[in-house]
This record gives C-alpha cells, structure tokens and sequence, in this order.
C-alpha cells in the first residue's frame, strides 16, 4: 500500500535542525577544550538557537502566507462532517435504545435516564449545526473563483432550487428542509404538497 503526502517533502524546520546539528558537529571539531561538559553545553547551545530559529519561522509564517486561511476552511469543514456524524450516532442511538427497551433489555428507569442525556446531546448538536450557514453554494464558488484567481461573484442563495427545496412553516414562516414533517423551530405539523 502506498503512502502519499500532500505537502512537500522538505520543510523550513528541517533545514533549521540540519543548520543546527552541522554548527554543532563543527563546534565540537574545532572546540580548544575537550572537556565533556563544554562540548555537551557548546552543542546544546547551538541546536537551541536552531530551535529559536523554527520558533521565528512559525511565528511568522501564517502572518506572510495564505495557507492558514485554507486551513482554517478545511478545519471548519471537518467540524461540520465531525457533528454531522456525532448526530447520527446520537440518533441512532436513541432508536437502539427504544428497540432494547421494547424488547425487555432496558428497565424503564434506566430507559428515561439514558435517553433524556441523549436528546439533549442530540437537540445541542442540532443547534449548533443550525448556528453554522448553510449557504455551501455561494461558499465553494467563492472558494473556486479564489482559486481560479478571478473574481466572480457567487450567485445569491434563494434561487430555484432552494425554494422548491424548503418548506415554509404556516405558524412561524421558518425554512425547513423538503423532508419535514415538522417545523424545526415550533414543532408545528407542516401542509403535504
């Protein structure tokens, strides 16, 4: 199986530890004492400094390049995949645990409890998914048009498609998803079409 990496092999901070050790090695050579202790503190001396130099770089590095920015994108992205994820466990979860309770394995006391902490996880995770925005549309022809080095503004979100997409609630006009049963802010039941 092989093994691909993304970024280039050689790093800045490889290059500061080589500069280091090298420095070392030729300070151990052309060092006038040849006491162990001298030597040892010469050379830790000098690989510090190397050490001090990666800590320069990386201080500085996000504020000259735009990879933070990229990385900060595909972070989020993953938090986003990571809830979405850690909802479905938590849902199922929750039908597991109603099908163990009608098949006699969980006493009901055991029953409530469980299942109380699990739709509370599962009405914060929902929430917090809610917080996010959800115009992914306008964000990734933003992010290609950056790419592309042109700037093309994205199309506003409402066209056809999300409309026909959403279901507006008669009780407190909130957009739902087109599967709704129910409104996802008041609960009501939402007209079939």
């Amino acid at each position: 199986m092989a093994t691909t990496t993304e970024g280039p092999t050689f790093r800045p901070w490889h290059f500061f530890l080589l500069v280091g050790m090298a420095a070392a090695t030729v300070a151990v050579q052309q060092a006038s004492s040849t006491d162990a202790g001298h030597l040892v503190f010469m050379s830790l001396a000098i690989v510090s400094a190397g050490y001090a130099g990666v800590m320069v770089l990386r201080t500085i590095g996000p504020l000259v390049s735009d990879e933070a920015g990229e990385a900060r994108t595909s972070r989020g992205a993953r938090t986003r995949a990571a809830l979405e994820r850690e909802k479905a466990l938590v849902l199922r979860s929750i039908k597991e645990l109603e099908f163990d309770r009608a098949m006699g394995k969980v006493a009901d006391a055991d029953f409530n409890d469980m299942v109380s902490r699990l739709r509370a996880r599962a009405i914060g995770l929902m929430q917090q998914l809610d917080e996010r925005p959800a115009d992914y549309r306008a964000a990734i022809e933003r992010e290609v048009a950056a790419r592309r080095g042109r700037g093309a503004e994205p199309r506003p979100a409402g066209g056809p498609d999300e409309r026909v997409a959403a279901r507006l609630c008669g009780a407190c006009d909130t957009r739902n998803e087109a599967d709704a049963r129910f409104c996802k802010q008041c609960g009501a039941p939402l007209a079939t079409a």
